[in-house]
């Protein structure tokens, strides 16, 4: 039962650290930032307007030949200023194509009031505490305030809101806004150009691999191409630190199970001495019974273990589907809200089994030195 229960405890805490995996890098690549980003170099480090993309064309083409690629979208990204009738607030207001985006991000999933761009001219969509800050409801005005692109003239225009979006981290819901692409052009005099490129991959494992040939074509002296974990080092570290985890709850959940199993085959060794003895007496090798403590060592981890996985698939499938309650919580700027999901892997059932059945036997070696050094004389001698 120690040693099972401790495969179902490894199994259960890999399953979830997995699922919260998925969780923040979902809520890094599929929120708003993409899986991979294309910019002017030097644009993210202080999101300045006058690093844009001035013929973003030759790039389209490249992502387009490219069958890694499942979406991407043209943004454009300018800091300003939201005012409403009853206050105002500063914050990043984003040019999308729409249609592109549904690809790429989840602005439309967001939605809980009105709707989402549909491309008419003067539509915005706002956060929830934005809209509370600006006491506005869908249908209100809302005055947008910034510089024109290279000019550096203000620039205002009237827009109306057409939806309220909430994504999770109040920071991100209270301080953006999405306009349509070929509006957010006109606003600012941009004509073609564009300030970044949001790609989402078919296998998003691609965006983990700096060598990957469409990031390298795009990587010229001016623009940059970067996955996730280059332009949210932060989040990366984070996850680097959690893959950790499964080793070190592994470690100390057998260094328990190892010290269970050492007392276990002891209490064995110690109630049938007297037999140990009378089978070193008429003539069994050491050898041979350091070998039958091993196999029963070796019988006890393979019993413990399909008792183990059985459980641990059971429970981790039920909270793949039903979710731990965890609250909510923030994490390097990911929400976790309610439920976190299990993630039921095939390696927690193949490689945790093998690692389990071999720390067993190791752990039962000692156990068997001792029984294959027993004195037929002294065993002979015990009272049972």
């Amino acid at each position: 039962m120690l040693i099972g229960f401790s495969l179902t405890a490894l199994i259960i805490t890999d399953g979830m650290i997995l699922g919260t995996v998925k969780v923040m890098v979902g809520g890094v690549t599929q929120t708003l930032a993409g899986e991979a980003q294309v910019h002017r170099r030097g644009f993210l480090d202080s999101f300045d307007v006058d690093l844009f993309i001035e013929e973003p064309g030759p790039i389209y083409k490249i992502i387009d030949e490219d069958s890694a690629v499942s979406g991407y979208a043209p943004r454009i990204m300018v800091g300003g200023m939201i005012a409403s009738t009853y206050n105002v607030s500063g914050g990043m207001i984003y040019g999308v194509d729409a249609a592109k985006e549904i690809g790429v991000s989840r602005i439309k999933d967001a939605i809980i009031e009105g709707s989402y761009l549909s491309g008419v001219d003067r539509e915005i969509l706002i956060g929830k505490p934005m809209a509370e800050i600006l006491e506005v409801e869908l249908g209100d005005r809302i005055v947008l305030t910034a510089s024109e692109i290279e000019t550096g003239e203000i620039a205002q225009e009237l827009f109306r809101v057409s939806g309220i979006f909430e994504f999770g981290p109040k920071e991100m819901d209270e301080n953006i806004a999405f306009i349509n692409l070929d509006k957010a052009k006109e606003f600012l005099v941009m004509g073609d150009k564009i300030h970044q490129i949001v790609i989402q991959f078919v296998d998003p494992e691609d965006a983990k691999n700096r060598e990957l040939p469409l990031l390298r074509a795009l990587n010229t002296d001016e623009v940059e191409a970067l996955g996730w974990l280059d332009f949210n080092p932060s989040l990366g570290a984070m996850l680097e630190m959690m893959n950790y985890s499964t080793l070190i709850v592994g470690i100390i959940l057998f260094f328990l199970a190892s010290l269970g199993v050492i007392n276990s085959m002891f209490m064995s060794i110690y109630e049938r001495i007297y037999e140990l003895g009378v089978a070193k007496a008429i003539g069994t090798r050491p050898i041979d019974i350091a070998k039958l403590v091993l196999s029963e060592a070796l019988l006890i981890a393979i019993f413990s273990c399909i008792m183990g996985a059985a459980l641990g698939f059971a429970l981790s499938s039920y909270y793949a589907e039903h979710g731990l309650p965890m609250g909510k919580m923030e994490v390097a700027g990911v929400v976790l809200d309610g439920n976190l999901y299990t993630v039921v892997a095939l390696n927690q059932f193949i490689n945790f089994p093998i690692y389990v059945i071999l720390l067993t036997v190791i752990a039962a070696i000692y156990p068997a030195i001792f029984a294959a050094r027993i004195v037929p004389s002294e065993a002979l001698q015990r009272s049972l």
